[in-house]
């Protein structure tokens, strides 16, 4: 009989609950701003609606982000742990922010963007990896259906500061900085001592339903992410702007509304989803169904010619990309081979984030001043196909 010390235990929700809200308040820390309070300072400071200045400031961000993740997961693999870590992340990247709203000029506001990416990624980078130490295999799926909260809590505070009667123009980063750190501060005073030692083994486990150690297992699960997050990033980026093309003058709030609604709807789905991939030990099915229906709704955005119709395609890829990132986060801590290295092993993957970022600015200024919108969003499609493809051919266990 094996000894239960050597098992892992499931967390309890109450802890599960608060990581999921800390995870949530990383979120607010950069949906509101990069959806919509950055567009509007550019178009504030240009006087137009600036795509290649807002792709530019995307892009140096990105860049920022996809190196900083990396590093700080693997000093939080070697140093300290990963608490100090997310705490110094915090309480930098929430001065920086409040920072980016008194830029005064577009050269300072692409330095206070990527000093802000910087301190953000030294939260973002331990804290995610950090649930790999606390979550057995047992709970990957619910973890995953658990972080699809954080995207709509990140759109719903977006919709919040966007009312002017909540928080005036000049007040909306201190808003949003506040929330991040009621949020996150929870987690870290009271889950010290759930990082589970049984976790941080490199011993195989013939519980697992996806073959773990294999590098194709990765790849393939590393590409299907980056994939699906190319078109995640175009729409991140550009939602404001694409609702404008089809009608002039639609309302920067009505757009956030849009983005909330989307998410919210799809909280319930992704619990349901992850519990049920937990408890049928088919952790990889959700995420090739999803994978399929989001490319569905980006033909039907590509398609359309309508608001009508195009706010429709874009529900149907918002619901189905945002259970499919949440899920395939919980999975892939489940697949990386080495605990002891899982949080520079988290920011490689986070480079599926970020590289889609630097990919799609340059897509965007090539296709759709040629183009339009549906050129671009038919890339897009094909490759959530792709990335369906791909999940659809991992080994699992019988």
């Amino acid at each position: 009989m094996a000894d239960a010390s050597q098992t892992p235990f499931k967390q309890p929700t109450w802890f599960l609950i608060l990581f999921a809200l800390a995870v949530g308040g990383g979120s607010i820390a950069y949906v509101p701003l990069l959806t919509v309070l950055l567009p509007l300072e550019i178009t504030e400071m240009f006087g137009t609606e600036d795509v290649p200045a807002l792709a530019s400031v995307t892009f140096f961000g990105a860049i920022v982000a996809s190196l900083a993740n990396i590093a700080f997961g693997w000093l939080s693999d070697r140093f300290f742990g990963r608490v100090p870590w997310i705490l110094g992340g915090l309480l930098a990247s929430s001065a920086l922010l409040v920072a980016i709203g008194e830029a005064g000029d577009f050269t300072t506001l692409v330095v206070l963007v990527m000093a802000w990416q910087l301190a953000l990624n030294m939260m973002l980078g331990p804290l995610v990896a950090w649930a790999g130490d606390c979550f057995p295999d047992s709970q990957k799926g619910t973890l995953g259906g658990a972080l699809s909260l954080a995207p709509a809590m990140g759109a719903v505070a977006g919709s919040l500061v966007t009312f002017e009667n909540v928080a005036p123009p000049e007040y909306r980063l201190t808003v949003v900085a506040a929330l991040v750190i009621i949020l996150v501060l929870p987690v870290l005073i009271v889950g010290r001592g759930r990082v589970q030692p049984q976790l941080m083994k490199s011993v195989a486990n013939e519980a697992h339903d996806v073959v773990p150690h294999e590098r194709s297992t990765v790849i393939r699960m590393w590409f299907a992410r980056f994939l699906v997050q190319i078109s995640e990033a175009g729409l991140f980026a550009f939602l404001l702007f694409w609702l404008r093309s089809l009608s002039p003058g639609f309302h920067e709030n009505t757009s956030a509304n849009i983005f909330s609604i989307v998410l919210i709807a799809s909280v319930p789905l992704s619990l349901w989803l992850g519990r049920w991939s937990d408890r049928v030990r088919r952790p990889i099915l959700p995420l090739t169904s999803t994978a399929l229906v989001s490319a569905v709704g980006l033909a039907i955005m590509a398609a359309s010619s309508g608001i009508e119709i195009a706010i429709l395609g874009y529900v149907i890829f918002g619901i189905a990309g945002t259970i499919f990132l949440s899920l395939h986060t919980g999975q892939t801590l489940r697949v990386l081979p080495q605990p002891r290295t899982r949080g520079r092993d988290m920011g490689l993957f986070n480079l599926t984030n970020t590289v889609p970022s630097l990919v799609m600015p340059g897509m965007t200024i090539v296709l759709v001043p040629t183009f339009g919108f549906t050129a671009l969003f038919a890339v897009f499609a094909a490759c959530a196909v792709i990335a369906a493809v791909l999940l659809a051919t991992i080994p699992t266990r019988e």
